[in-house]
């Protein structure tokens, strides 16, 4: 969850990074309509822990300020309407389809349920907007919905079929956002490698990222959010391989390393599949580093088929893990499949957990000694190229900098900055380096 307070509008948002750009749309769409001492909260429906967490923030908001407004909308309320809307706190409930329109914001608007079928909106592109994320990296939107029908899934019943936003408005949106300063752009969605294919051409994401570096070459970092193995072209391999700003880190959607559980959950790829494409592309692009989710105690998942799984974290090489433990959805067929017990789906996600450790320590212990180009956020915290978080103590969000690994506490390195890597880095930073100078 992230909470991005305004005077006049507050967002809640929990889940995807989708919901953080959308969430800043519906900021400027409720102002839009001259709405005050609003709270909109933007659900997820991942997991039943995800709706249960924006039920219990919900309750909270107006037991602080009662006086405060709350509208529901995302995909727990594109789901789930009634739930929301049987809640005394909530004002009002919005799908995700009218959700970017300022029309639906308005005080006098018809309704306490705005919920249209998701599948009978109209195919219009998803809103691109720069979604700012400690003043260091902007979010642009340009895919949502899904096409496929993974059996644990419930999101594409509330995003819609895949609908993607034409290369010409990203790639706009993409220079806006380098002219307005941002060092870094993360292309993102909800089946982020299905892009295109419900364009004139099938353009790809592989042909997008390659416009989008092309058009703007001073933008210094191009990254991608999560993205289906099995669904990455030719085109998207080599921009992977080739394009040095594209950063060399991707997060997969896995879920599991046992043949029999992936065929039960519908996915499309097999575990030779997965482990296939991290081997070439580490042997393509030496430096990527990758993460994955997996899904922890899936139906009818035997010891065996656990151990598949967790055996997948060494044989893809996995550094960064989300782990889920197993949450049925109502709707899905998934939920009607034989559940496992509640103690043996956390003992499996505990264990994937500490496997995601272990390798995250080890990459970490690999880092000591490098210099690394880093970028950084607010709180004294940066990033690496390869999505590691490093501390760096002082030093002003939005700059890259060079820094020298200096060891890790176990989730972050720890470093010392040697030079700016920008023009732009404030002359704290300047004095900073010049003592590092004099002491070598």
């Amino acid at each position: 969850m992230s909470a991005a307070p305004r005077a006049k509008v507050e967002i809640v948002n929990f889940g995807c990074r989708l919901n953080l750009v959308e969430g800043e749309a519906m900021r400027c769409a409720a102002e839009a309509a001259g709405r005050d001492n609003l709270v909109i909260v933007n659900t997820c429906a991942v997991t039943a822990e995800a709706a249960r967490q924006a039920r219990q923030t919900i309750r909270r908001l107006k037991r602080e300020a009662p006086e405060r407004t709350i509208i529901v909308t995302g995909c727990a309320a594109q789901t789930a309407p009634q739930t929301f809307a049987a809640m005394l706190e909530v004002t009002k409930v919005l799908g995700n389809a009218e959700k970017l329109d300022a029309e639906a914001f308005r005080p006098d608007a018809a309704g306490r349920i705005a919920v249209g079928d998701i599948f009978a909106a109209p195919a219009a592109p998803p809103p691109v907007r720069g979604a700012v994320e400690d003043h260091t990296r902007a979010f642009l939107a340009i895919q949502t919905g899904c096409d496929h029908r993974c059996t644990f899934c419930i999101i594409p019943y509330g995003r819609g079929p895949s609908r993607s936003t034409p290369a010409e408005a990203i790639i706009a949106a993409a220079k806006d956002c380098v002219a307005r300063g941002f060092q870094e752009i993360v292309l993102t969605g909800v089946d982020l490698t299905a892009y295109g294919r419900d364009i004139d051409g099938r353009p790809g994401l592989g042909k997008l990222v390659k416009a989008i570096l092309r058009a703007a070459p001073d933008l210094a970092r191009l990254r991608l959010s999560s993205i289906d193995c099995i669904e990455a072209d030719d085109t998207l391999l080599d921009a992977i391989a080739s394009e040095k700003r594209l950063m060399p880190h991707l997060h997969l959607s896995l879920q599991a390393g046992s043949d029999m559980i992936l065929k039960r959950m519908k996915r499309r790829h097999s575990r030779t599949d997965a482990v296939r494409f991290c081997t070439e592309i580490r042997a393509a692009r030496p430096d990527i580093v990758f993460g994955a989710d997996l899904i922890a105690g899936f139906p009818t998942e035997t010891e065996a088929m656990s151990a598949e799984t967790l055996a997948l974290v060494e044989d893809c090489g996995l550094t960064h893990l989300h782990v889920f433990p197993f949450s049925p959805r109502p709707g899905t067929p998934a939920a009607q499949m034989p559940q496992l017990a509640q103690e043996v789906i956390a003992a499996r996600a505990k264990a994937l957990r500490q496997a995601g450790a272990a390798a995250l320590a080890r990459h970490l212990d690999a880092q000591t000694g490098r210099t690394l180009s880093l970028l950084t956020e607010r709180g004294g915290t940066a990033r690496a190229e390869d999505f590691t978080r490093v501390q760096v103590g002082h030093v002003p969000a939005g700059r890259l900098i060079a820094a020298e690994i200096t060891g890790h506490d176990g989730t972050m390195l720890l470093a010392r900055p040697v030079a700016a890597l920008d023009a732009s880095l404030n002359a704290s930073l300047n004095a900073s380096l010049g003592r590092i100078a004099e002491m070598a």
